[in-house]
């Protein structure tokens, strides 16, 4: 048997390795053994969408527009946030955005500034 890792992303145990890169054939993800360990060692960390630790007090950009709850109002694009909490659940990270007030957000449509 191989102790090869299985994938972050699928869990699948089939990864194969490329060159320095291992690739799971079922859901195409490629990372290499030094992104592996890192997952491991901080595997409850909240996470931007491309894959940056989050912590409290950092300021991150909206990827996407997002519509508000209850509200004709419009998070967009670009948007920039600053003095993030991070909280537990669904919507990981609250916040204030200016000219909408308190709100919460998925930490999937953010990036670190």
């Amino acid at each position: 048997m191989s102790n090869l890792p299985s994938c972050p992303k699928c869990g699948s145990g089939f990864a194969y390795e490329n060159r320095s890169m291992y690739v799971c054939p079922e859901c195409a993800h490629e990372w290499t053994a030094i992104s592996a360990v890192e997952r491991t060692d901080d595997e409850n960390a909240i996470r931007d969408a491309n894959g940056n630790v989050l912590e409290d007090g950092d300021s991150v950009t909206v990827i996407k527009d997002l519509k508000v709850k209850g509200s004709s109002s419009v998070v967009k694009v670009g948007t920039k946030v600053r003095n993030i909490r991070l909280v537990d659940g669904d919507h990981n990270i609250d916040c204030r955005i200016e000219g909408i007030g308190a709100m919460k957000l998925k930490s999937e449509f953010v990036k670190k500034a």
